[in-house]
């Protein structure tokens, strides 16, 4: 239930964030026709007291990464939530489709650069316990797309 929760604050947090950071430089009343987007929202949950090492890893190699192999970083969180603001990062990735998702993941997986910093990043034990992963598509009203 508190996983739900988290989940459903998590997209209104995206919603709100996206309402305040749409700009458009086109005329009131002009057409879009720009194709949606493909979202992931990923939830890692982390074994105890490694919460700091994973925000490490993200800052200093996961990220540039990520931009590397063409994901879009949209936004990161930690919950509010006393039970779940110890152990959890939730992130937002963008990309042009699920194929185009499927080959970044691909090439950041088999990364020698991303194997390296893994491997550095556990070498005092595995960062994370748990990922759930949620595939999205925006709506036709949404202002983020």
């Amino acid at each position: 239930m508190a996983r739900r929760s988290l989940l459903c604050c998590s997209l209104l947090a995206i919603s709100t964030i996206a309402l305040g950071l749409v700009v458009s430089s086109e005329p009131a009343g002009a057409e879009k026709k720009a194709a949606a987007r493909f979202f992931e929202m990923r939830i890692y949950t982390t074994n105890e007291g490694k919460l700091d090492a994973l925000h490490s890893r993200f800052r200093d190699h996961t990220n540039s990464l990520f931009k590397k192999h063409g994901m879009e970083l949209v936004a990161y969180w930690t919950p509010t939530d006393e039970k779940t603001a110890k152990n959890t990062l939730i992130y937002v990735l963008a990309y042009p489709s699920l194929e185009a998702r499927d080959k970044a993941w691909k090439g950041f997986v088999n990364d020698p650069a991303w194997k390296k910093a893994y491997a550095a990043s556990i070498k005092d034990g595995r960062l994370v316990k748990k990922v759930e992963s949620e595939y999205m598509v925006p709506t036709d009203y949404s202002p983020l797309k």
